[in-house]
């Protein structure tokens, strides 16, 4: 981690001064454009991609499913994580991308919005949400799928600036 990460971190706390957890109050912060990509990965047996991407699901439709759910999640991040504030998004995309190569589903979630706090969390919500949806559906033909790289990808607004994960 590098020192204007920990030094943003200290800054940044989720402690009060008597050491108790809090929401961060970002009452005083400026009002800008802020978004966030994040991915998830599904790894699963060839038989198994081919059947979502077929769309003989005996389930239904998975990538359609697990895009509505990713969707949703985004918007009910501050619902589920304690000291996230709740949010007016203004996108919430979340694509879903078959790879034949690596027997995978990667699942890439945008989320956007003009305000005082990023949206790092409603991105990585709605992408693990997804994958855990393909993995609901998927479980009854195969209970050992892996959902794995799991990150945030891209963030841009806000006093930190932008990051963007090496290539």
């Amino acid at each position: 981690m590098s020192q204007a990460s920990m030094d943003t971190e200290q800054q940044l706390s989720h402690l009060n001064a008597k050491g108790e957890a809090n929401m961060v109050d970002v009452s005083e912060k400026a009002v800008t454009v802020r978004e966030a990509r994040a991915e998830a990965v599904v790894k699963m047996l060839p038989q198994t991609l081919e059947m979502i991407v077929a769309g003989t699901h005996p389930k239904g439709d998975v990538f359609a499913t697990a895009r509505i759910a990713g969707i949703q999640a985004a918007k009910r991040t501050w619902d589920l994580i304690p000291l996230c504030h709740p949010l007016l998004l203004s996108k919430v995309e979340v694509q879903l991308q078959a790879d034949h190569h690596n027997h995978s589903v990667r699942i890439e979630s945008l989320v956007k919005l003009k305000g005082q706090t990023g949206v790092e969390m409603e991105a990585l919500t709605a992408a693990s949400v997804a994958a855990l949806t393909i993995y609901d559906m998927c479980k009854a033909v195969q209970k050992d799928m892996v959902i794995e790289s799991v990150r945030l990808l891209e963030k841009t607004g806000g006093k930190s600036g932008t990051f963007k994960v090496d290539a």
